[in-house]
């Protein structure tokens, strides 16, 4: 029985695209370093590389890009923290997002992340949303140190 090219890449291709609409089950990085105690706090963020990002970036890095103009599915993040929603030149923002009146805070954007749909609906951002507050709060911090 002959298998087309097909009927194999249409599925893999699908489950692939998926991805950036659904929550992911979450796995720690293998090289993540281990939480280090904080003045501020109990422990900070386990980062997945030199470079300060929190593991759980890696499902937004899926879409979006951190250096400044990068754009791919999603616009780049860099100084994206303290704008207007929709501002950021370069990147085909969705009508409803742009007219929503946001500024991305700390506040907004947890918001954001919980869920974008359910924050504006109409927005082109289908992730579903990330549950653990603590995992929003790191990727909220890391987004303020991206310039």
């Amino acid at each position: 029985m002959r298998v087309s090219a097909k009927m194999i890449l249409v599925p893999v291709l699908a489950l692939g695209l998926a991805a950036c609409g659904s929550p992911a089950e979450e796995q720690p990085a293998a090289d993540s370093a281990p939480a280090a105690a904080d003045a501020g706090s109990a422990a900070a963020p386990a980062v997945a590389d030199a470079g300060g990002k929190p593991a759980s970036f890696a499902q937004c890095a899926a879409c979006h890009a951190v250096e400044p103009g990068k754009h791919g599915i999603g616009p780049s993040l860099a100084g994206v923290y303290g704008t207007k929603a929709g501002e950021l030149a370069g990147y085909a923002f969705s009508d409803k997002l742009k007219a929503s009146g946001l500024t991305w805070d700390d506040a907004t954007l947890d918001q954001w992340l919980a869920g974008p749909m359910k924050m504006v609906p109409g927005t082109k951002m289908t992730y579903a949303g990330l549950s653990d507050p603590a995992k929003r709060k790191e990727l909220i911090e890391y987004m303020k140190t991206l310039k």
